[in-house]
């Protein structure tokens, strides 16, 4: 006579067959199932064309002999090209200007946002998210509007050549300087609540707290936003390809690197020339964008 209860099973020792039946419900395909999707689309939309991309820029296609195997020869004429250093120069520039003065906006933004000083702050956060719902196409048409000498508000000014540069430059920090805010102001949002309640009690203002804790705790944002906005920046082609034809003479068909391949590939069918002048555009991207990283990690660790 035992002392487990009437009708209860007594537990018994899993045997080798009840462990692989156990082990065999982890099914770890399950996972790959829900990825396959993302690495079907990422093979044949970024893998395959990049590497596609490669296997042209190696070709010449001759009037004598057909399309040649060349080896480098396209990307020793691109780094002699002085039309693409133009190009490239010309998008440093405007990399080296327009994006700290759009990542100012956006963390004053954020900061604004995140104080609780902003009455009707939903609305603030709709109004500067806006623009960047609106197409980079359809963006530049309508500063293209107001930039004209024919309906614009300017009379042609802004399209002259001294501040044609400009102009572009403020049509993409309309545009993406509410996206900056969204992760700014999604990172300010994940700083623990007891950090503020700590500096209140230590007597700390809205300004402090803004420096000793909001700013340090927004770094990794802002350089995941200022690596997308390096990326950005070394493709632009929408905004000064759209208004090319309000100011044909100042916008050519090289101003960005962008442009230049393009215009290789589909106005000149220079496509193998146009796709080696692609990879070492993407080439200088990835080395830039590498270097911002690397640099921000150094201040980290010596801070």
């Amino acid at each position: 006579m035992t002392d487990t209860p009437l009708g209860a099973r007594a537990a018994r020792p899993a045997t080798p067959r009840t462990r692989r039946r156990h082990s065999s419900v982890r099914r770890p395909w399950v996972g790959w199932a829900f990825v396959a999707p993302f690495c079907v689309v990422f093979l044949f939309a970024i893998v395959t064309p990049l590497f596609y991309a490669l296997y042209l820029s190696l070709f010449q296609d001759r009037l004598v002999g057909g399309n040649v195997f060349v080896g480098l020869a396209n990307y020793a004429a691109a780094f002699q090209d002085r039309l693409f250093h133009v190009g490239l120069l010309r998008v440093a520039l405007f990399l080296a200007v327009q994006v700290p003065v759009m990542l100012a906006l956006a963390l004053l933004v954020a900061l604004a946002l995140d104080s609780g000083w902003l009455r009707f702050a939903g609305a603030y956060r709709l109004g500067v998210f806006v623009p960047y719902a609106v197409p980079s196409v359809v963006a530049a048409l309508m500063w293209g509007y107001l930039y004209g000498d024919e309906f614009g508000l300017l009379g042609g000014q802004a399209l002259s050549g001294s501040w044609i540069l400009a102009s572009i430059g403020n049509i993409v920090t309309w545009e993406w300087t509410g996206y900056n805010v969204l992760i700014l102001y999604a990172a300010l949002r994940a700083v623990p609540v007891e950090l503020y309640e700590a500096a209140a009690i230590d007597g700390a203002g809205e300004i402090r707290k803004a420096v000793s804790i909001k700013l340090p705790a927004l770094r990794p944002a802002l350089l995941l936003a200022s690596i997308f906005s390096i990326i950005g920046s070394f493709q632009l082609f929408n905004e000064p390809n759209v208004l090319t034809t309000l100011a044909p003479a100042e916008i050519t068909t090289y101003y960005t690197p962008n442009m230049y391949a393009y215009n290789l590939a589909f106005n000149g069918q220079q496509y193998n020339y146009s796709a080696a002048v692609a990879v070492v555009l993407g080439g200088v991207t990835i080395v830039v964008a590498y270097a911002v990283q690397l640099v921000t990690a150094r201040r980290e660790r010596l801070s």
